[in-house]
């Protein structure tokens, strides 16, 4: 016989319409959500001058993404006069900073190398009338080694091109606008913190917005801000036309080992707002990011979005949008909701309390009993576990399938694995619901639900405050609407209302985080996006407790009938799951349009004639191995490498030179040597380096380029230097010889494996590794002194 607390939950059958139009306002809600997500129309060649066109912007990007432009090089260079002459042409003070970067009190040592780079970033003006600061529009303009760049960061370039046109149409500013076309951002930030700390116009620093690129379409996110960031989130919230941005993507990004240009500009003390798109990471850094592969909608959001924020910024005093504190933000149909950022830990504890009030109400209206709201709550923890487990071993099934996206940031065509996970959280869901829900009833499982989301948000709070909303927000919201369904007659309409309401804040802040998370993180971390999916299942579980059928006639009926109608969706969820990711499997196949992609480098040793092919691919494809044949090292010939383990193979060895180390000074004052050096490749390269072997010397003392280094002591010392001049780069070293000759390694690289003996090109479905490293030749050499 079921208790009391399972009668007093059955629900008459004329709820039924009542549910169905609760989950109808439901699914409005969340398709007026992911509408807002949605990119704008591109505007063309023919819209108003004092509009941004995508149109015009994409026909600079033609001119800055036909062909790969990697700092230093020649095609670089092409595209620097491309800025310039635009840029004067539109009547800008234009200017080409050719310096160093970084600048000195910046750089130190260790075993990987202190990174230096030969920019030439261009600096445009648009001087203010009556300024209290500066905004700075900011793009990099070189490309990786392996692709054009047409999204990352042609697109970027591009669109502040078209922003500069489009800002000398009307009245000048209030405050300086300074655009910023950075060089050698791929290469190590250099261009961006050379201008940062060493540009007289960066001297008194100011607002700065950044445009990056991680993928080739979707949603422009304003994903990265400085501290303090009230007054800057206020102007993006009521000036962009198309604000996508959360206070859980800054919390997100901090715990990726990724940087742009922006980190260098807050490392000086700028404050500002870093946006990018990043969905179709599939073609990040490889030979197919090509301007055709850039989407016009998400330059016409980039474009117009950077547009607005620079009329606003240069229109405001600069100091009051600076001296808030921080905010917690996220994206809402036709805008952006915004809070102060101390709400975010009362809010917490409100909605924490809420649901023991919540508890303690329906336990009293005979709902429920203590033992099982603790019941309640401790199974809701069983869908936060398994879902996220179960995405990450879907995922790694499928990459035993398909080996080759271990290697890619997300698939080329990854919609159907995204469904797949999320039918797979559904699927956990359901059957949890399904054997659950007779046994603790729906109030417990309702009310320990909203408890994971309170303790949740609480614990965010204090660890990453910006995305405490998440679940905070939602708790609190279903807290609420079950207070107003408790208070009014039970299957009343206002109880309907309650908990739909409750449901749909949580759907207006979960669903677009879920959407993000898929391309944010990849699917190899599908699993987060399903913890997240978990998390809107159980804000909005009350509306779908309306559709469980009713106790009616028997019990036994009535109870066997709910176990069998929720068995049903569980079993529909698992059957999704796995024809949607068949589908996948059968959609996103490799071919010569999207290529499996591999990762090889060349590695010779000049002073021993030896040579080695190199692959950071742990599961070698087959075109790679038959290059690479084990494991190993790079050895000591190549200390730039670091200790890194590849997989390598025997190389025949090629021609090529080795960098010239020419002495220039040599003496020895108080026990220490003086070694003033000119490290001087002997072919075109992108990069060369120098290390000291630690067991010959230490390193007391270094300039690079007349840049003094810190060194590290005992800690072995090194320079790794991108785009150097023909001529070379000069070093300083200060050591402590251990005795006999300093031993001195040198290496320079170049990009292209063709034409190197045994080198066999790829076939039109193999592809390049969007990497650094990939097609590398690195030539090394070591010089005792």
């Amino acid at each position: 016989m079921l208790p009391a607390a399972d009668r007093a939950l059955a629900r008459p059958r004329r709820r039924v319409p009542a549910a169905l139009a609760a989950l109808a306002v439901l699914l409005v809600v969340g398709v007026v959500t992911l509408a807002g997500l949605r990119t704008p129309a591109p505007l063309g060649a023919g819209a108003p001058a004092d509009q941004f066109s995508a149109e015009r912007a994409y026909g600079h990007l033609r001119t800055i993404a036909a062909e790969t432009h990697v700092a230093g090089s020649p095609a670089a260079e092409r595209v620097r006069v491309h800025l310039e002459t635009t840029l004067r042409g539109l009547g800008l003070e234009t200017e080409t900073q050719d310096t160093v970067g970084p600048e000195a009190g910046q750089l130190s040592g260790g075993a990987g190398g202190v990174t230096l780079a030969r920019v030439r970033n261009v600096v445009a003006r648009i001087p203010g009338t009556d300024p209290t600061g500066r905004v700075f529009l900011v793009a990099h303009y070189d490309s990786v080694q392996s692709g054009p760049g047409g999204n990352d960061d042609g697109a970027g370039t591009s669109a502040l091109l078209e922003v500069a046109r489009a800002l000398t149409t009307g009245p000048r500013p209030r405050n300086d606008v300074v655009l910023v076309f950075t060089d050698a951002e791929e290469a190590c930030l250099c261009g961006a913190a050379a201008f940062a700390s060493g540009h007289p116009l960066a001297a008194d620093g100011g607002v700065v917005l950044n445009l990056e690129a991680r993928g080739s379409t979707g949603p422009v996110i304003m994903f990265e801000t400085s501290v303090r960031n009230a007054g800057l989130v206020e102007v993006f919230g009521r000036a962009a036309p198309y604000p996508v941005g959360t206070s859980f993507a800054v919390e997100v990004y901090r715990l990726l080992p990724n940087d742009t240009d922006f980190t260098a500009f807050l490392d000086q003390g700028f404050v500002g707002l870093n946006a990018a798109y990043i969905d179709g990471a599939a073609v990040y850094h490889t030979p197919l990011d090509t301007p055709d592969r850039v989407d016009r909608g998400t330059l016409q959001q980039h474009g117009a979005n950077a547009l607005a924020l620079a009329r606003e910024f240069g229109t405001v005093d600069l100091a009051e949008v600076t001296a808030d504190g921080d905010a917690s933000y996220f994206p809402v149909p036709g805008g952006l909701a915004r809070y102060p950022g101390w709400l975010t830990l009362p809010l917490a504890l409100l909605a924490l309390a809420g649901v023991g009030v919540l508890g303690w109400l329906a336990r009293r209206r005979g709902r429920t009993t203590w033992p099982r709201l603790v019941a309640g709550f401790g199974l809701a923890l069983v869908p936060i576990v398994v879902a996220p487990v179960g995405a990450q071993l879907l995922w790694a099934a499928i990459g035993a399938i398909r080996p080759g996206y271990a290697t890619l940031l997300d698939p080329y065509r990854p919609l159907w694995y995204r469904l797949a996970v999320l039918a797979l959280a559904g699927t956990v869901l359901c059957a949890w619901y399904a054997l659950t829900r007779r046994r603790v009833g729906p109030a417990a499982l309702a009310v320990g639900g909203f408890g994971w989301l309170a303790v949740l948000g609480v614990a965010l709070a204090f660890l990453a405050p910006g995305g405490s909303y998440l679940t905070t927000l939602p708790a609190l919201a279903g807290t609420l609407g079950g207070l107003l369904a408790l208070a009014t007659r039970r299957d009343g309409p206002w109880a309907v209302v309650g908990v739909t309401v409750g449901a749909a804040v949580g759907v207006l802040i979960l669903l677009p985080t879920v959407v993000l998370l898929f391309p944010a993180l990849g699917l190899a971390m599908g699993g987060v996006a399903a913890l997240f999916a978990v998390l809107l299942g159980l804000a909005a579980l009350p509306v779908v407790d309306l559709l469980h059928p009713t106790a009616g006639g028997q019990r036994a009926m009535a109870a066997l009938r709910a176990r069998r109608a929720g068995a049903v969706p569980a079993l529909a969820a698992a059957l999704a799951t796995v024809v949607l990711a068949g589908v996948g499997l059968a959609v996103d196949r490799f071919d010569a349009a999207h290529p499996v992609p591999t990762q090889l480098m060349y590695a010779l040793d000049a002073e021993t004639g030896t040579a080695r092919w190199l692959s950071t691919e742990t599961d070698p494809q087959p075109w790679t191995a038959q290059y690479v044949t084990g494991t190993g090292r790079a050895g000591d010939a190549f200390p730039a490498f670091g200790d890194e383990e590849f997989r390598v193979g025997p190389a025949q060895p090629a021609a090529l030179p080795a960098p010239r180390l020419d002495v220039l000074a040599d003496r020895t004052e108080a026990g220490v040597r003086t070694l003033r050096l000119r490290l001087v490749p002997q072919r075109p390269v992108r990069l060369v380096s120098l290390h000291v072997d630690p067991a010959s010397a230490t390193v007391v003392g270094a300039q690079v380029a007349g840049r003094p280094v810190e060194v590290g002591g005992a800690e072995p010392f090194g320079v790794v230097f991108h785009a150097p001049p023909p001529d070379g780069i000069e070093v300083e070293l200060r050591l402590r010889p251990t005795g006999g000759p300093v031993s001195l390694r040198v290496m320079d690289g170049s990009d292209g494996l063709a034409g190197l003996p045994g080198f066999r090109p790829r076939p039109p479905e193999v592809g390049v590794v969007g990497s650094h490293e990939s097609e590398l030749v690195a030539v090394a050499r070591r010089y005792p002194l």
